[in-house]
């Protein structure tokens, strides 16, 4: 599973010009399920997140959370993360779960973020969208659950 995150002011998300998910200070998490990845994964990444210190203190140090400073989480889904451009032009895209483990994922990572006291607003699953972001700092960060070693768990 993958997430990039986005430090931000504010955030939205519409389908058909409908704003269907919006944040104030928080994180916009663009998030990509790959098909090997499970709820333990999901799980895993989500309390990453929730625990992660990006925000400034009153030093300016980035020594809080999101639940500390009573931030939101706006998560969208995207299959993109997944995009293999090592040949040709066209990316390609095999590497990224399909709709139906890729939107059960989503919504487990959603929930299990929930459930750690942020406000969770959501993208479409599937949907073609408009993301519209304020970033603030510009403060990113890409997160990988195999590079922080958030594996499946083993099949008995």
């Amino acid at each position: 599973m993958r997430a990039l995150l986005q430090r931000v002011t504010r955030a939205e998300v519409r389908v058909d010009a409908k704003s269907v998910g919006t944040i104030d200070r928080g994180l916009l998490i663009l998030l990509g399920v790959a098909p090997n990845d499970d709820e333990y994964v999901a799980s895993g990444l989500a309390a990453k997140v929730s625990g992660l210190r990006i925000f400034a203190d009153a030093d300016g140090l980035t020594n809080l959370a999101i639940g500390d400073v009573g931030g939101s989480a706006l998560v969208v889904s995207q299959f993109t993360l997944y995009a293999d451009t090592r040949r040709g032009r066209r990316p390609s895209f095999i590497g990224a779960a399909g709709p139906i483990v890729g939107e059960r994922l989503y919504e487990v990572f959603c929930e299990v973020l929930a459930t750690t006291g942020i406000p969770v607003a959501q993208g479409r699953f599937g949907a073609d969208m408009e993301v519209e972001l304020v970033n603030e700092g510009p403060f990113t960060v890409w997160l990988d659950s195999a590079e922080l070693g958030i594996d499946p768990r083993p099949t008995a």
